[in-house]
């Protein structure tokens, strides 16, 4: 495999190619009553120079002696690197190089994503996603912690989100032609209560002073302890977390931007049904977390949906007629609208006085309609509702309030900022104009502002191919100070300023000022 160049949304990151897992074809030489040496250790003699501290599992032993034996001794293996050792995870008869994958998942509350990469060549094999089936136990993390508070509910969500990976996996391996066994390792990316109820840990404390997870840095595992269908003894790492509410899913952040490698000061925001800032250097990282709640992801939303065909993507309301015009993914008929519809109509009701500073219809109506029925894929109005705008407004003011309080609790302001990156799934699709308009993005130079879309994903994919940045995470982690900001005495006054678009002070938002003056 050749140097990979991971792009994403314009962003460059070089990715060297030495992946997690290895396949190595061997020709061994054939016993003899001169050469009885066992078959394992036969084989271990001749990775030795490559892998020195080999070891292979006790019921991997007779699998192997059966290919050996079956295949005159040409056989090919797959090695783990589960540092400080290696171990033999996988054994095929012949030469089998190719076909050769791994996965990089992200866990998000709402939403998993899962990748089917070759690990030969670097290649996206295929892409699925889906709900996370623990929603139909909460829509949000808190709700989901107490839920768990019982081992027969933990077991329960545990299973939730293993069958929503077995159910992506199982539908990548037949798009692609391949078994699961074929599939050696994985890289998971999510917040601390998301790999706590994949491993089946109890997250109760995770909400309860000093707030303590189980595990941060979980390790490296094996599929057939998480019921996970890829190869039973292929390696599962979770990317690791800083506290209670800053998971992998930001570390991953971190490492794509590669904000920890530059003398200027940058900020990554991920707004999801949790909430992640990370601000800093090269020199010193902070990072604080909070519920900015599902709004953003349809969870809550009247008409709200995730992503997908038919979602609409993008409003704009003509400010003389009225008209609304968007577009769908897909260009399929709507059926709803995610995250970024959302914002761009809240801006556009917003901008063109439909709605007030403070989410209120002036004409005291109660919702808005953006898609009549009859033009819809169901049949039914897509509205947007004033609860809806409350819930998102709420969203927003979170988001202000504790990046606020931040940037002040290490003496930094937004004019000190280079680099701005809108994060996540919703950050992927989102309109900056519209962000900034309502209020849930800082008013900064545009150019300072880039989409990286699920960093969580793609940083998994970053260490599945090159184990180097397996270790690269890890040394983020050991850098990263973490902000108790919900307990910040001045966050609760800075989270009502931020109730009103695009804030209490318009001075704050220069470019959108001078937009209403427009209009």
């Amino acid at each position: 495999m050749k140097n990979q160049t991971i792009l994403i949304r314009g962003k460059q990151l070089i990715i060297n190619p030495n992946p997690i897992t290895k396949k190595v074809y061997l020709e061994l030489k054939p016993p003899s009553l001169n050469n009885n040496k066992g078959v394992i250790d036969r084989l271990k003699e001749a990775l030795h120079k490559d892998f020195p501290n080999i070891t292979v599992p006790l019921p991997l032993m007779d699998a192997i002696a059966r290919a050996c034996h079956n295949s005159k001794w040409r056989v090919t293996v797959t090695v783990a690197d589960t540092a400080p050792c290696h171990k033999i995870i996988g054994i095929e008869e012949g030469q089998e190089l190719d076909k050769h994958c791994g996965l990089a998942i992200d866990i998000g509350t709402t939403t998993v994503v899962v990748y089917l990469v070759d690990l030969a060549s670097g290649d996206i094999l295929g892409v699925e996603s889906d709900y996370n089936q623990q929603v139909i136990h909460g829509e949000d993390i808190l709700s989901r912690i107490h839920f768990a508070s019982s081992p027969e509910n933990l077991a329960q969500l545990t299973q939730a989100i293993v069958s929503t990976l077995n159910v992506l996996i199982n539908s990548l391996c037949m798009d692609a032609g391949i078994t699961n066994n074929q599939i050696s390792g994985a890289v998971i990316g999510g917040n601390t209560t998301m790999i706590h109820l994949l491993l089946g840990l109890s997250p109760t404390h995770l909400c309860r002073e000093p707030y303590l997870p189980t595990v941060n840095q979980p390790g490296f595992l094996q599929a057939r302890e998480l019921n996970i269908a890829i190869n039973p003894f292929g390696i599962i790492y979770c990317i690791p977390s800083i506290g209670s509410y800053v998971g992998g899913d930001a570390v991953a952040g971190i490492l794509v931007s590669e904000m920890h490698k530059r003398d200027t000061i940058s900020i990554i925001v991920d707004i999801g049904t949790n909430g992640e800032i990370l601000l800093g250097n090269n020199q010193w990282l902070v990072a604080c977390a909070g519920a900015a709640g599902p709004a953003l992801e349809g969870g809550v939303v009247s008409s709200g949906i995730r992503a997908e065909a038919g979602a609409i993507d993008s409003i704009q309301i003509d400010g003389r007629t009225r008209k609304v015009r968007y577009t769908t993914i897909g260009n399929e008929k709507p059926k709803g609208i995610c995250g970024s519809g959302l914002v761009d109509a809240v801006a556009e009701l917003f901008i063109n006085r439909i709605i007030d500073s403070s989410g209120r219809f002036k004409d005291d109506s109660k919702e808005y309609t953006v898609v009549k029925a009859e033009d819809t894929a169901h049949g039914q109005d897509i509205i947007i509702t004033q609860i809806d705008i409350r819930n998102l407004l709420r969203t927003k003011a979170a988001v202000n309030a504790s990046l606020e309080v931040l940037l002040e609790s290490v003496g930094c302001s937004l004019a000190d900022i280079q680099d701005f990156y809108a994060a996540g799934a919703f950050g992927n699709y989102i309109n900056p104009e519209s962000a900034i308009t309502m209020g849930l993005y800082p008013d900064m130079p545009r150019e300072k502002i880039h989409l990286i879309g699920n960093s969580s994903v793609e940083g998994a994919r970053a260490a599945l191919l090159d184990k180097e940045k397996i270790k690269e995470l890890e040394e983020i982690v050991k850098n990263i100070t973490y902000f108790e900001i919900g307990t910040h005495g001045k966050f609760m006054s800075k989270f009502t300023a931020g109730l009103f678009m695009p804030h209490s002070n318009l001075d704050c938002y220069p470019t959108v000022k001078q937009k209403l003056k427009g209009n």
